[in-house]
């Protein structure tokens, strides 16, 4: 069995950043997917592939795989710099502005 550890990306419809603080643990399917043909639906026999586990630490996630002999790949998340404006949201509606505020 293959599997992926891997911490989520925060949502990009969002700005905040929930679930994103676990590692996951997903299996890579087995099988490819197949197509019915009278209804069109992608279908699998592969039921491990709907696996999603969830850790608190990637040692954690790594000793799970390890004790159940599971092949796994670390894939390590990038860091982003925080966008934090001096005035923050607050300054646009600040009554000691220097100039005119317009759209």
């Amino acid at each position: 069995m293959r599997a992926r550890i891997y911490k989520p990306a925060k949502n990009a419809m969002q700005s905040g950043t929930a679930k994103t603080n676990n590692w996951i643990l997903e299996f890579a399917p087995n099988s490819a997917r197949d197509i019915d043909p009278l209804m069109g639906w992608t279908s699998s026999d592969d039921t491990q592939s709907q696996v999603k586990l969830s850790f608190d630490s990637k040692e954690a996630a790594l000793d799970y795989a390890k004790d159940h002999n599971i092949e796994a790949t670390v894939t390590e998340p990038k860091t982003r710099k925080p966008v934090i404006r001096p005035g923050g949201y607050g300054e646009n509606f600040a009554t000691n502005r220097r100039g005119v505020w317009t759209h």
